[in-house]
């Protein structure tokens, strides 16, 4: 019987299973021939991707090989003993540092744009291919640098605006927040979890997540917070009345309080051998040791303004300090000396920051909105960019919106900076530096990725 004539209907098409092909069809031998043409920086990112990528070019030496290339010498010569593959590892480390000021000092510039909050955002933080923005809207959130995705976010209680926040170097998982309100203090620790949330208010703390209904006492907090910084298993706040405030993230208790500033305290930062450094209203950066807290030395005051923003460089031993006047200070914290003290802007600086292990490139962002690169050694800036507003060169859509991929450009020395128009140099507020990329926030709604090529 024929089905089409009967009823109609032809007999349903057989379906043509389509197996998808992923890069595990490919054998040993090929991934070995594509392996072989990439650089030694390359390969070795290639090493890190999964187990099996790893084990194929440990066992082909294309590593070792590459390197004798490198350094013209025969590969049976490299024992790759422990202290050989930390010298490779060393070695790859300055190429890759290498690599990464070449493509902050010359080539093309990528700049991508998204709105990622309902209002202005002032705050941004990147680690490990994440990047956490907030402040404004009383909403963090966490997104990939890579596909610019918002992986999670994190709501604020409506009490208490949302003041500073910091990674954990130590612990991957953990972040240190505060609040600020007129009555109102919050200590949020656990970036995923978020289980223990403190309610401070006129002395008393109020714990609840994990211990729900449990009241814990402290002295009277009366300084408005300011500024966090992460030290596990403490954060140490800065406060409006010249002090440090150090809060145990276990007890949820206030431990101890230094008295580090005259005026209020704008800036933190930790050393390694637990040296707590904060920059003043007032233009002063003073040294405290965690274990006698009391303050150890100050700073010579570079008498060009108040200090805003404040990094430290631990591979390095340098403290650097952005000042309201638009100065760069350096300081030898071994010596306490001063090795320069320059001014790279007309105006405020709001924020600077490196590398992690970059001895070389510091980047300084401030209220004329241009993104600066300078020399640590010498504080000289090298390079200069701003975005590019009308050239857009691609989007993409997100569920946050449409991303926009525009280019940047390079200014030279002699670029009047005031004939820019200002909607191509918002301010920045806050910057973060990664591998070839640094992520900004200017107080308005939208994100910027500025990633450099070579």
């Amino acid at each position: 019987m024929d089905i089409t004539a009967a009823g109609g209907r032809s007999p349903p098409k057989k379906r043509i299973a389509r197996h998808r092909t992923t890069v595990h069809v490919l054998s040993h031998d090929i991934l070995c021939i594509l392996f072989s043409f990439l650089d030694l920086l390359d390969l070795f990112r290639c090493s890190c991707v999964c187990k099996s990528w790893n084990t194929i070019i440990s066992k082909s030496k294309l590593l070792q090989i590459l390197y004798c290339k490198q350094q013209q010498s025969s590969p049976s010569s490299f024992d790759m003993s422990i202290s050989s593959e930390r010298f490779l590892k060393k070695h790859l480390q300055r190429s890759a540092i290498d690599r990464h000021r070449s493509s902050l000092q010359q080539g093309p510039i990528d700049v991508s744009q998204w709105k990622g909050h309902s209002v202005g955002v002032d705050q941004c933080r990147m680690k490990m291919g994440l990047i956490l923005t907030g402040v404004g809207d009383k909403v963090m959130r966490l997104w990939s640098a890579e596909n610019y995705k918002c992986l999670d976010e994190y709501s604020l209680p409506d009490k208490a605006p949302l003041v500073d926040f910091d990674f954990d170097e130590s612990k991957n998982s953990y972040l240190r927040i505060v609040c600020k309100a007129s009555w109102y203090y919050w200590l949020i620790c656990n970036l995923h979890i978020l289980v223990c949330r403190l309610l401070v208010w006129l002395g008393l703390v109020f714990a609840y997540g994990d211990a729900v209904g449990k009241e814990i006492y402290f002295p009277h907090v009366k300084a408005c917070l300011q500024r966090v910084y992460a030290c596990d298993p403490e954060a140490a706040v800065g406060c409006e009345d010249g002090t440090v405030r150090l809060f145990d993230m276990y007890s949820r208790k206030c431990s101890r309080i230094i008295k580090m500033h005259a005026g209020s305290v704008t800036c933190l930062a930790l050393s390694d051998d637990q040296l707590i450094i904060s920059g003043s209203s007032l233009g002063r950066v003073t040294l405290s040791d965690l274990s006698s807290d009391q303050r150890v030395s100050a700073l010579r005051s570079t008498d060009s303004g108040g200090i805003r923003t404040l990094c430290f460089n631990p591979s390095s031993h340098l403290v650097f300090a952005g000042s309201t006047a638009g100065y760069a200070s350096c300081w030898d914290l071994r010596t306490t000396r001063t090795l320069w003290n320059v001014r790279v802007s007309p105006n405020v600086l709001y924020s600077m920051n490196h590398m992690r292990g970059d001895k070389s490139t510091l980047v300084v962002g401030g209220i004329d909105g241009v993104l600066r690169f300078l020399d640590q050694d010498t504080g000289e800036v090298f390079s200069r960019c701003i975005m590019n507003e009308s050239n857009i060169s691609n989007s993409l859509r997100d569920s946050h919106g449409v991303v926009q991929i525009k280019k940047a450009r390079r200014l030279s020395e002699d670029t009047r900076i005031d004939l820019i128009p200002k909607t191509c140099r918002p301010s920045i507020r806050c910057l973060a530096v990664g591998m070839q990329k640094v992520v900004t926030t200017h107080n308005e709604k939208n994100i910027r990725i500025w990633k450099f090529n070579r």
